[in-house]
């Protein structure tokens, strides 16, 4: 599977990446706000790293583990709203990450996409409540649905003003197969947050079960 067409690029760019950005109100079902308009004029490029696996086949992702912050969640997968918005993981006590799906699926060539909360209302803590915490190095696995393992190291992560959203960066074609972890962060605004956090990693190795062929 190529990365991110032109056509799932450009709805990206217009769809709601703004996630996990939810005040306090108990009846919230999700937490959206406008998506950037322009691009960071000039962001940083995601810090590369020499690929130690070849990029997988298309399969999806079903749990994804972040040991550095104690993450092990259940990914679900996400699409498009009829308004054009990127959906989102509903806001429960049962907090799940939810993986883009018109992105590649983890481990295949291009940019793939995992947005989560950082809070969910009167539950408390997101799924993503830590993932500001991560450094450069840092292991990310993600589990597939075919039985393989995608291992990922975090190679950059980057806080921006939502105004700023780097829509290029996070969803324009890259060689190798890598990820993308967002969620909100820094200061409160309104009933959200003024930041998104960003996450860049890039596949390492990949495992796959018994019995796999």
């Amino acid at each position: 599977m190529s990365p991110l067409s032109r056509r799932a690029l450009a709805a990206a760019a217009l769809a709601v990446l703004l996630t996990g950005c939810g005040g306090t109100a108990a009846d919230r079902t999700d937490d959206r706000a406008g998506a950037p308009t322009t691009p960071n004029a000039s962001p940083p490029s995601p810090t590369r790293t020499t690929q130690a696996a070849r990029p997988l086949a298309r399969s999806v992702p079903v749990t994804l583990r972040i040991p550095a912050i104690g993450v092990d969640t259940p990914v679900m997968r996400l699409g498009l709203a009829a308004d054009g918005t990127v959906q989102v993981p509903p806001v429960e006590a049962d907090d799940r990450a939810g993986w883009y799906g018109h992105s590649p699926t983890p481990g295949q060539t291009g940019p793939s996409v995992i947005l989560g909360h950082v809070t969910v209302g009167r539950y408390g803590d997101g799924v993503f409540r830590h993932l500001d915490r991560l450094r450069r190095g840092d292991r990310i696995a993600a589990r597939l649905g075919n039985g393989s393992t995608a291992e990922f190291a975090v190679t950059e992560v980057r806080t921006v003003d939502k105004a700023d959203f780097p829509t290029e960066d996070v969803y324009g074609n890259v060689d190798g197969p890598e990820l993308r972890l967002i969620t909100c962060g820094g200061p409160r605004s309104g009933d959200g947050y003024r930041d998104n956090v960003i996450v860049f990693a890039a596949l390492t190795s990949a495992s796959t079960s018994a019995g796999e062929r």
